[in-house]
Order: C-alpha cells, then structure tokens, then sequence
C-alpha cells in the first residue's frame, strides 16, 4: 500500500543478500495498511465519450463489466480482448463494423451489447466459440446485418436476443434449438415469413412489430418436389429417419453440413433438397406468453413456412385446410 515502505524493504532485502550485518539493515516497524490504503481490484468501468477512453493506459484485467459507449470506435480494442474475466461488455453507439473471432476467447462473457453499430454480419466463428457455453443475453440491435449464419443456433444459452432495427430477410433456420431462449425481438426488420423451426420456441416475450409479413396462402405451394427422388436425397432421408450416426470423419463435410439443415415434415420425416413448402398462419401466443401487436391492427398472427416431403402429405394437409374452413 506504501510505496516508500516497499522500497525500503527491497534495499534491506538486497544488503542482507549482500551479507551485511542484520544490526546494519534498514528495517522499520511493520504497520499493517488500512483498508481505505488498500485499492480494490476494480470490476466495473463506464466510459461514455471518446474523451474518456483510455488511450496509454491498459484496461484493469480485474474488469468483469465494460461499458465503453459513445466513443465512435470503429472497431474492438485488442486490449478488451484480453480481460479474461469479463463477464459483461457493452460496445452500443459506436462505428463497429466487424466482430474479431477472439471475442469467442472471452470464456466468461454472459452479456454482449452491440446496439447501434455499423455491423453487417455476426460470424459463424463466434458461434463456434466458447460463447456457445457462456452468451446470455445478446443486443444486436440497430445495425445492418441481413441474415444470421447457420451455427448461429449453437449459442445455446441465449435467454434474450435483441435484433430490432436490422435489415433481416430471414431468422436463423433452426432457431428452434435454443431452447433457453426465452425473450426475442426482431421488430422493424424486413422479415416476409418466419422459419418452419419457430414452433418450437417457449418464449415470455416476443416483438416482431413491423415486419412486411407476407399473405399466406396454403393453395399455392412452391413445388420442388423431385420425383422419381435422387439417390442423394433417400440417402438423406434414409440417414436421418433412422438417425444413422453421421459425421465428418464418415461424410464429405459439405453432406454433413446439407443435413444439418434438412427439412421437417408435418409427418415427421426429413427431406433436404426435394420438398413442397407453403406458407400458413400461426398464432405467435402459441409460443410466447406475452406478444407484441405485429401491426397497427391489433394482429398477433404472422406467417411461418411448413414443409411437405410428399404429394400424399400434402395432400392429406390440404383436405384437413379445406374442411376447417
């Protein structure tokens, strides 16, 4: 806590290394430190202009929450990145164009704040990262990101996701899977249906206001439906109905990663490339228990696709359709 003090002993440690006589030694009273003396390690740090920002000094490595807004960055510092304990990091109203890969080296990381940047994409890297394990709550709010990838879904842990005020033609297909999942808000994107996987979502909340849903109409499918099927795709199929064991060191990795995103049927079965796909309309208080109105009209429905991998199923669909209405 005494800086003098410290010197003092190391220069009678040194002397006593030396061999000087014990009796001949600088050496002073022990006073224990008070506690005002004693700086804590610091956990916490908000910094809300450009001014503000440290620019010569590291950042404390004892920081569990950053806050680091209004400060026009055009990208991460290096330096963020390396405070291992970071359990918090809020980087809203900045310039970020790009996310680095070594976010994903953040292990302790349960809430990222990314509102109001310049971002395009969110990588396929981050979601492979040890953030699958950590992320909580994610604000992607207000940027320019079109579409999310694939390995998106592998962020298991998510409870809260924030993507409002993007430029979003589509959500993760298998948004299903995260099943923590249980506040999501997507309003004011360019969404015109929602993924056949949503269905499977238990939310609390849910805001898709603003979104130019499409019409449905179950009478006019889109019809890519094979027939005689290829052998690729009763391969497939065969593969995931009977949940054969599959995996890189078996398959092609590009196979592997085709049925990773395989269609569901109504009836169950898989189909990947070969399929009938229509769109219907679903009550979104099937899935969340609160919904925010998705119009000015007071409506709660939205259009989510449904996939068929036969005439016989689709058929069979549309005469229950008829006969309900």
């Amino acid at each position: 806590a005494n800086a003098s003090n410290l010197k003092n002993f190391l220069s009678a440690v040194r002397l006593a290394h030396q061999g000087t006589d014990i009796g001949d030694l600088p050496l002073s009273a022990l006073v224990p430190a008070k506690t005002s003396e004693v700086e804590k390690p610091k956990t916490k740090m908000i910094i809300t202009s450009r001014r503000d920002y440290p620019l010569t000094k590291n950042f404390p490595y004892s920081l569990e929450h950053l806050q680091a807004s209004y400060c026009r960055l055009a990208r991460i510092d290096t330096r963020v990145l390396c405070l291992k304990k970071l359990r918090k990091l809020d980087l809203s109203h900045n310039h970020i164009k790009q996310l680095p890969a070594t976010i994903g080296d953040l292990t302790c990381l349960q809430e990222l704040i990314l509102h109001d940047n310049h971002l395009e994409s969110f990588s396929g890297a981050l979601c492979s990262s040890t953030l699958q394990k950590s992320l909580q709550f994610l604000d992607l709010s207000q940027n320019k990101i079109k579409a999310l990838p694939i390995q998106f879904c592998q962020l298991r842990q998510l409870v809260n996701l924030k993507l409002d005020d993007n430029e979003l033609i589509r959500l993760p297909f298998k948004i299903g899977q995260l099943d923590h999942l249980r506040f999501l808000s997507a309003a004011r994107n360019k969404l015109p249906f929602l993924p056949s996987d949503f269905r499977k979502l238990c939310l609390e909340n849910l805001d898709l206001f603003g979104n130019p849903f499409e019409q449905p109409n179950p009478l006019v499918p889109s019809i890519q439906l094979k027939i005689p099927l290829t052998l690729l795709e009763c391969a497939a199929r065969a593969t995931l109905n009977y949940r054969i064991p599959y995996g890189c060191h078996l398959l092609p990795s590009h196979l592997c990663e085709d049925l990773e995103v395989a269609k569901t049927c109504q009836c169950g079965s898989a189909c990947l490339s070969s399929f009938i796909q229509i769109t219907v309309t679903m009550n979104l208080h099937h899935v969340a228990h609160t919904v925010v109105l998705v119009d000015n009209m007071g409506g709660t429905e939205a259009p989510v696709i449904c996939y068929f991998c036969s005439l016989d199923c689709y058929s069979q669909f549309l005469d229950r359709h008829l006969q309900s209405h």
